[in-house]
């Protein structure tokens, strides 16, 4: 092939981008600029997948003004083309070939039936249900979120459903410990790529937590992040000096500690504008107003530059209000400026919570819910109850125009339901007189209280760091004898200190002949892995896995039932974190909490203030933290007490009580009730599982994979369970997208898929899918066929074409949405005579072909060549006229839905102002751009077959 600057191509492999213009041509490479959809490209000249466009006497073509010209002669000058053609009005012009229009649509399954280059029949099938199937997804809401490796949970599917569809979302996911909130992050992040509303994300992690990250985007969402660190940039770096690592892929996981401790490093991910960055553990980012924790201002820099932003905490006010107001800042630093004018809406929430309440339950309203309609949505206040319908869309404005309701989600476990039951087991120990010594020296002279919890630590420091604390704490030999006797139970041991976990890992071993692993920040991450799931190991694995505090943040052992807690932590919210690793969504048993206690040591103490005060070990505490923040210094003054002698708790027990059912009280009045509503309105969760569930029932897909794999040479053996083993075979004539050499197990079924993480969990949104797709569409392979048909209704010899059409857009805007832009396709069944045959239709040609061979399928194309020009003229015509009314719904469907939702957004924006305006310009920017689309619509022959009837 000789290419010229100038030349007009279009690629084989995606004849969507149109008409290409050759931009620039070296010794190895052409450069093909596409204008219709801004894309430029380069391929190697030796096997670019292009083809040279020409026109021939007595073709129409237009120009890039879109005015038609009919050619009448045909010039060719130093390898470019000018074409002598008459406009509309007759005149006699010279369009050289580079002015021929970008978007011009070429009848390539004419020509390749022309030139006798016809497919088996099945390639044309195909083709045909991938189109159609495309076209069926574009339709779907729920595309995006029903293809991953998840359970169907309705507070899930709610969440990223809401979220997912947002421009640009900038939300706090702040679900109760154990509801999942990263399956919720990796739903919202795979809808939006789905959707092609995002194509580039960063995820920020505390570093522990990276590699669980890591597998869970891959094994859930089959989504391949990068894992950045300081020396996979400076591998970077020694290759290419200037390189960006952040845009050198489209998915990039880091530490948190890696930008908080690299300036340049951070510099470098700002200057890479993610659509979409996700922080994880966003509690960690403190706040005040007289400043900013490091972390805190790492991600408020990055967060400024990222279109959208998660946040995700388990504990959104665990170090005060202060912090959580400046997290929601990030999130939006215009709207939440004032702390004091913050601090006062959210004393107000009460009352919107109460007129919920009324118009849930048909109550008439007092004074105070009528003032809060009236004011809130312009109505005229009554005191009678609305009906259904009324009292419903009540709810919702309510909801929708109020507060945070737009920014933040929480939903808790009372509301969520599904969990285990808790069972607490105290183990008193007689303290030993060493402890008792170093704790009363430790009061004296320390200045952390929490260490006072932790008495081998105070003896390790006494003793020189001497790991003999594990010969004369009773807790270790309790230990062991309590594993011993639970031989087939996994059991999950945390305590605060990393030394504790890694000595008495060891002593648990070493001593007592336990299959332990240890878990603490001194391993590093991939050992960290590694001890996890060894644990995690049903035959020959570790019993049991002795983790440091940091066990309790991010790393999820539902398997396990039995938690042994070495020592208690001071802040309540980090003893629910530890409680949240086995009590989960998907615990099938009750939670075996055991507290081996050290009798008249500060762990008694606490022990009490939790059990009897907060109620926090055998049930939730949602106002733990702020019980906490009212009682700390007491609560401090008191456990340095207890470590010299002993102390009354009593009065400061019952306090807290008192305090705690008041604040509980108060929240699920208030600001709790509201965030129940937002988070999971549970008629639409309910419709979003039930819909889901009836898409896992659909058969289309085993169907089309069938047929997908007999195309392509792939053989599929059922072996039984739901489980598919798929192997290449000789017939490959290319790779098959996803699929090894040794091959693979694969399922379609969602409870198989989540039972066996080894299997491939195939859906219409698995990459594999995807690819075949792509595959299937991408070349001309099925774009002409010719069949025969066994028909009595038929005549024998008749004619028959099937004409697959495709809506093709000549030009796609920036803010298009793509869900509109998606080809629809239409099928046509023409007789001879150009008429439309209502007799036949596609799948009835299916069970009826007979296949004919390639050499009488030329000669019936060479026969009725006159014929079957004349008939694609006719279905050209039939298909922009059965268009026409398609193309109107959509552009009628798309500007109702987005000017409502502008509208919406504007009348929520008067009365709350988290509704960002740039949300509202964004809809007003889609239907300006999807207006200018929807002009250069119009059909596409895709593919055609000849039947012949016999």
């Amino acid at each position: 092939m000789e290419f010229k600057p100038g030349q007009r191509w279009i690629c084989d492999a995606d004849l969507a981008l149109g008409l290409g213009c050759v931009k620039s041509v070296d010794d190895r490479t052409v450069t093909v600029v596409f204008g219709a959809p801004g894309v430029t490209r380069s391929f190697a000249i030796r096997d670019a997948p292009l083809t040279r466009v020409t026109f021939g006497v007595g073709d129409v073509a237009p120009d890039h003004s879109g005015a038609l010209f009919a050619i009448e002669a045909v010039r060719e000058v130093d390898g470019l083309l000018t074409y002598d053609a008459r406009d509309a009005d007759g005149k006699l012009c010279a369009i050289p070939e580079s002015q021929l229009a970008d978007s011009i649509r070429l009848n390539r399954p004419l020509d390749r039936l022309l030139s006798g280059s016809i497919d088996a029949d099945k390639w044309f099938r195909l083709r045909y249900l991938t189109r159609r199937q495309l076209a069926r997804l574009a339709r779907q809401d729920l595309h995006g979120l029903v293809g991953t490796r998840t359970s169907l949970i309705p507070h899930q599917l709610y969440i990223a459903h809401e979220v997912g569809r947002r421009h640009a979302p900038r939300v706090m996911l702040a679900d109760e410990v154990g509801l999942g909130k990263t399956i919720e992050a990796g739903l919202i992040l795979h809808y939006q790529i789905i959707a092609e509303r995002a194509g580039r994300a960063l995820i920020v992690a505390p570093e522990n937590l990276l590699h669980q990250w890591l597998l869970e985007m891959l094994r859930r969402f089959n989504l391949h992040f990068t894992l950045l660190d300081e020396a996979r940039c400076a591998e970077e770096s020694q290759t290419d000096d200037g390189v960006n690592p952040f845009l050198g892929a489209q998915l990039i996981l880091c530490a948190q500690e890696f930008l908080r401790d690299n300036p340049e490093r951070l510099a470098q991910a700002v200057m890479a504008r993610f659509d979409l960055l996700i922080v994880d553990e966003a509690h960690h980012l403190h706040w005040s107003p007289e400043g900013a924790s490091p972390d805190y201002a790492t991600i408020e820099r990055l967060a400024g530059h990222c279109q959208g932003l998660l946040l995700l905490t388990a504990t959104p006010e665990q170090f005060g209000r202060e912090s959580h107001f400046a997290r929601l800042r990030l999130l939006d630093p215009q709207r939440f400026a004032d702390y004091a004018a913050f601090d006062r809406e959210q004393r107000n929430y009460a009352r919107v919570a109460t007129a919920i309440d009324d118009l849930l339950e048909g109550r008439p309203m007092d004074e105070t819910g009528q003032g809060l309609l009236a004011g809130f949505m312009g109505e005229s206040s009554s005191t009678a109850p609305p009906s259904t319908v009324d009292r419903e869309r009540l709810i919702r404005q309510l909801v929708d125009r109020h507060g945070t309701g737009r920014i933040l989600f929480r939903n808790t476990r009372s509301a969520v339901g599904g969990f285990p039951d808790r069972s607490v087991h105290v183990h008193e120990l007689a303290a030993p007189a060493q402890y008792l010594a170093a704790l009363a020296s430790a009061a004296e002279t320390i200045d952390d209280c929490e260490a006072l919890l932790a008495p081998e630590c105070a003896h390790r420091k006494l003793a020189g760091n001497s790991p003999e604390w594990t010969r004369i704490d009773p807790r270790v030999e309790w230990l062991a004898k309590f594993l011993k006797g639970q031989r087939r139970e996994k059991t999950l041991v945390i305590t605060a200190a990393a030394t504790t976990a890694r000595e008495l890992s060891q002593c648990l071993a070493q001593r007592h002949g336990i299959t332990a692993a240890d878990f603490h920040e001194g391993m590093s991450l991939l050992e960290r892995d590694r001890a996890a799931a060894y644990f995690a190991e049903r035959e020959g694995g570790a019993q049991a896995l002795v983790c440091s505090e940091i066990g309790s943040e991010g790393r999820n052992f539902q398997f396990a039932r039995n938690l042994v807690l070495i020592d208690l932590p001071l802040n309540p919210d980090l003893l629910e974190q530890r409680i949240g690793r086995l009590d989960r969504i998907g615990q099938q048993g009750t939670i075996q909490i055991h507290l081996p206690l050290l009798m008249n040591t500060p762990q008694t103490l606490i022990y009490r203030w939790y059990q009897d005060g907060l109620d926090a070990i055998a049930h939730t505490c949602p106002a733990g933290y702020a019980v906490f923040e009212v009682f700390e210094a007491e609560l401090k003054r008191m456990l340095r007490n207890a470590a010299t002698g002993a102390v009354d708790p009593d009065d400061l027990i019952a306090r807290t009580a008192s305090l705690r059912e008041e604040l509980n009280a108060a929240l699920r009045q208030g600001r709790d009730r509201l965030l129940e509503y937002n988070s999971c309105r549970p008629e639409l969760a309910a419709d979003l599982r039930r819909r889901a569930l009836e898409l896992d029932a659909d058969v289309t897909l085993r169907d089309y994979l069938e047929l997908a794999f007999d195309c392509h040479g792939v053989d599929s053996e059922d072996l039984g369970g739901e489980g598919l083993l798929l192997a290449p075979t000789y017939r490959m004539t290319q790779p098959f997208p996803g699929l090894p050499e040794e091959g693979m197990t694969v399922t379609l079924n969602r409870a198989a898929a989540l039972a066996h993480e080894d299997w491939r969990f195939l859906t219409w949104e698995h990459p594999m899918t995807i690819n075949a797709m792509d595959m299937a569409i991408g070349g001309e392979s099925g774009n002409a066929a010719v069949s025969a048909i066994k028909d009595r209704r038929l005549k024998p010899g008749a004619l028959y074409l099937e004409l697959l059409y495709v809506l093709h857009f000549g030009q796609r805007g920036a803010h298009s949405p793509r869900e509109y832009l998606q080809a629809e396709c239409l099928d046509l069944i023409l007789d001879e005579q150009g008429e439309p045959v209502t007799s036949l239709d596609h799948d009835h040609i299916n069970r009826t072909i007979i296949p004919i061979p390639a050499k009488v399928a030329k000669q019936v194309v060479d026969l009725k060549e006159d014929s079957i020009r004349e008939l694609l003229a006719i279905g050209e015509r039939l298909a922009a006229q059965r268009f026409a009314p398609i193309l109107s719904e959509i552009r009628q469907r798309a500007d109702d839905s987005m000017r409502h939702e502008e509208e919406r957004l504007r009348a929520l924006r008067r009365v709350n102002p988290n509704v960002r305006e740039e949300e509202i310009h964004y809809f007003a920017q889609c239907r300006k751009d999807l207006a200018a689309d929807l002009v250069s619509a119009g059909p596409r022959l895709d593919a055609v077959r000849i039947i012949i009837a016999t």
